[in-house]
């Protein structure tokens, strides 16, 4: 018995072996994409479910991600660290395309912002009629030391967001001792609102997961509707990225936005709703809100 395991071992051994040859002298080596990405896409498990899918039809190609803000994303896209984007901050992507830095930006799934915090809700956002007017009570609560909130502070897409709709409501909660910043990714961030008995701005697909894994049981869902709070996910290739990796980078970009199935369906099995929704069919749509974005 040992001896056939032995040698299945061996055979199994040969047979990488001369897969690895095979691409070697077929001029078909392995070609490595690495791709910076805001932390809610590869929190959720879409960007690798999606990476092996596509390799499944692109053996040689091997993507790499490195989770961060999107801002972070963008700064390494410039720095050359990567050959292709996926975030979701259209007033950072559009001073990165002014810049030269990225170039064909493809929206390919959307989803939304949600406001949570701890089940009493001692600001009443459970009743405000906007996030605008939900990020007001909280303020007020917090002057009146009934509530916390917790932001990301990491220039990523969810801060920019966040200060964004700080910014409508007219109000600046930095400084505020209620008002803490854990410089963290989403989940962090999340994990210690709920600790906190805090309210925290996050994407729907991460809070979803983290909810379904029982690791911030203090957080509820408190407000989560309109256009105000959509969140808008783009893919862009870096434009000093060349060669085979860029070609690869190309193919995994036009995958990711005409297999829009798999994002549909993502999650929806485990979580009863989708963590993503496919943007094809609502492009023209998607397009215009993200102007309205970027140029807010």
């Amino acid at each position: 018995m040992q001896s056939r395991l032995a040698l299945a071992a061996i055979v199994l051994a040969i047979l990488v072996m001369a897969g690895g040859l095979f691409y070697y002298f077929s001029g078909q080596k392995p070609v490595r994409v690495t791709a910076t990405t805001t932390t809610s896409l590869y929190a959720t498990g879409l960007l690798e479910y999606l990476a092996d899918k596509f390799h499944g039809t692109h053996p040689n190609v091997q993507i790499e991600f490195i989770a961060v803000g999107s801002g972070e994303a963008l700064r390494r896209a410039e720095m050359g660290d990567a050959c292709m984007v996926f975030v979701h901050a259209p007033s950072l992507e559009k001073q990165y395309l002014e810049k030269g830095v990225i170039e064909d930006g493809k929206i390919f799934a959307y989803n939304y912002f949600v406001i949570v915090g701890p089940p009493r809700d001692p600001a009443g956002v459970k009743n405000a009629k906007s996030a605008v007017e939900a990020f007001r009570a909280i303020y007020i609560a917090g002057e009146e030391g009934k509530a916390v909130f917790v932001s990301r502070g990491d220039n990523s897409g969810t801060h920019v967001k966040e200060l964004s709709l700080w910014k409508a409501a007219g109000l600046d909660p930095r400084g505020r001792s209620w008002y803490k910043e854990s410089g963290q990714g989403m989940a962090q961030t999340l994990v210690m609102a709920s600790e906190m008995g805090a309210y925290t701005l996050s994407d729907i697909g991460t809070y979803l997961k983290l909810k379904s894994e029982g690791k911030i049981p203090g957080l509820e869902i408190l407000y989560a509707s309109g256009e105000e709070l959509i969140n808008i996910y783009s893919v862009y290739l870096v434009k000093t990225c060349t060669g085979k990796e860029r070609q690869a980078a190309e193919e995994f970009a036009k995958f990711v936005v005409e297999y829009q199935d798999l994002i549909g369906s993502y999650g929806v099995d485990r979580y009863g709703q989708p963590l993503f929704y496919p943007a094809k069919g609502k492009e023209d749509y998607l397009r215009q809100v993200w102007e309205r974005l970027a140029g807010g």
